[in-house]
């Protein structure tokens, strides 16, 4: 059952953190309720940014002070302060001024809290996650009146144009109406019962965003879904969430009860747990894990699981990322930003040479140099890793964000700037991920499996003095071209880019030495 809700209330005091550290979170929270006081003491979800958890928001009168990494001596001085009717400030990192009935976090002005524009994590941090009367504290439930606006939103997704987000969405990079056209045709044309799937299986530590939005505004994810469920005939709602990850399906069960308790339970919604596997988020591999296979393979397509997907029924996934932004379009009234090709915003994780990752909300006419505004580099990174594990390394940061400027930079767009510092060998990071790829691919097609045991044998060989720098782009384009899946297909750009940008690099390790001092020659 979820919490007491914490919108409209007088003096609050909100704990916010993270799956990553719950542990903590949960400790200065009892803490936090020790002190007998009558004020509210609420958990809270993630803001993105891991580094200040425990975060303390303590709200008095229009005022919020933010206390990071609070201890539990702190967070006892501020209930009792707070319960005498004052809010103490010193110590706090930012107080900001704002409506007391404000239904989303308020930011500071300064800082990383001001970079990007938080527009599906407006609530994170702020809401309690699971809580209805927190959700439509300024807005209605989207699932309420969607069948009843199906041609509404149908005229304004194609306007609008909105793409999926993150590998495992069915529409990734591609509109999402298109996705939902094709499934009400194959429903009325087979009068099969169309599933809705939202994908949240990102075995990638690196790949927070979906995460980040379960555990912080789970109603905001589920509520879409349902709506979208509506909209094109579904008879079922599951959502695939990976087995490790407790703080976010216990978050999704409590969302999903409350919103069937005030919407309907006309589409049962189920949460079900897959493997903690990179390849276990790929689409197809997720219906494979979905139907109860152990052992996991992508399928061939066509058809597209649009046509046949979960027991061959048309199947609609989504990332939680995608629902969000379809969330955040519609209940800001078709208004959007960004770019025209691919309006909206991107969540980046910012992982790396850094200290602590977090995560940033960027409008896609942005470039992605905003990240180096809210990490603490020692210096200029020499390059960034941008996409995932599978993403394109670069030199340069000032790409935009929006699907059709990083492909043509041939970067990832699943949301991941992975930045390094001068000293990392680029040969060392790439030969990792192919070796990676090696033990991870599912084995169905030969291009990947067969391409990821050649490509990771031949960057071992450099260190032999065997570099044919023609032969390993002939294995490359190979791989991309003919794999099935998207694992295979992006297997392979992490060392295309590397070569690409940093070749020099390659060849001095098969003339004998790494020119950052890094890998040991054998």
């Amino acid at each position: 059952m979820a919490e007491d809700g914490s919108i409209g209330e007088g003096p609050i005091i909100r704990v916010s953190t993270s799956g990553k550290n719950r542990i903590r979170g949960r400790e200065v929270l009892h803490a936090a309720r020790e002190p007998t006081a009558s004020i509210p003491i609420v958990e809270v979800g993630p803001t993105g940014i891991r580094e200040l958890e425990p975060l303390i928001l303590a709200t008095y009168q229009g005022e919020t002070a933010f206390y990071p990494q609070c201890s539990l001596m702190r967070v006892r001085d501020l209930v009792v302060a707070l319960d005498d009717g004052s809010l103490p400030t010193k110590g706090a990192m930012a107080v900001t001024e704002h409506d007391p009935d404000t239904a989303t976090l308020p930011t500071p002005d300064e800082g990383t809290f001001a970079l990007g524009h938080r527009r599906v994590l407006d609530r994170s941090g702020w809401v309690v996650p699971a809580n209805t009367h927190d959700y439509v504290a300024s807005e209605d439930f989207l699932a309420a009146t969607a069948a009843d606006r199906a041609d509404e939103w149908l005229s304004t997704l194609q306007d609008v144009s909105l793409r999926g987000r993150g590998r495992g969405d069915g529409a990734c990079d591609t509109p999402v109406v298109d996705a939902w056209s094709t499934v009400q045709t194959v429903r009325d044309e087979r009068e099969s019962e169309p599933v809705v799937v939202v994908n949240a299986n990102e075995a990638d530590p690196n790949a927070e965003m979906d995460r980040l939005l379960l555990e912080s505004n789970p109603l905001a994810v589920l509520d879409a879904a349902l709506a979208v469920a509506r909209i094109i005939g579904a008879t079922n709602l599951l959502v695939y969430l990976n087995e490790n990850e407790d703080l976010a399906r216990d978050r999704v069960n409590e969302a999903a009860a409350e919103l069937t308790n005030k919407v309907g339970a006309d589409i049962p919604i189920e949460a079900i747990a897959g493997p903690n596997e990179y390849k276990a988020g790929e689409m197809t591999m997720a219906i494979e894990a979905l139907e109860g296979n152990h052992r996991l393979e992508a399928r061939l397509r066509p058809p597209f699981p649009t046509e046949e997907g979960l027991y061959g029924r048309p199947t609609l996934i989504h990332t939680p990322r995608t629902l969000a932004q379809i969330r955040s379009l519609f209940a800001n009234g078709g208004d959007t930003i960004g770019t025209g090709s691919d309006p909206g915003t991107r969540l980046v994780t910012v992982v790396g040479d850094i200290e602590t990752p977090l995560t940033l909300e960027l409008p896609t006419d942005e470039t992605l140099s905003v990240v180096k505004q809210a990490v603490d580099l020692d210096g200029r990174p020499k390059a960034a890793c941008v996409g995932g594990v599978f993403g394109g390394v670069t030199r340069s940061l000032d790409v935009p964000i929006h699907m059709n400027a990083l492909t043509a930079a041939n970067l990832g767009t699943n949301g991941v700037v992975e930045l390094f510092g001068q000293n990392r060998c680029m040969l060392s990071v790439v030969g990792n991920r192919a070796s990676f790829a090696e033990k991870e691919n599912c084995g169905r097609c030969f291009p990947c499996r067969g391409g990821t045991q050649q490509l990771a044998s031949m960057l071992r060989d450099i260190y032999d003095g065997a570099f044919d720098a023609e032969k390993i782009r002939e294995l490359l384009g190979t791989m991309r071209r003919s794999s099935i899946c998207q694992f295979g297909q992006d297997a392979q750009r992490p060392v295309a880019t590397a070569m690409n940008e940093f070749e020099s690099e390659f060849r001095a390790h098969a003339e004998g030495y790494c020119p950052n001092d890094v890998c040991i020659q054998t």
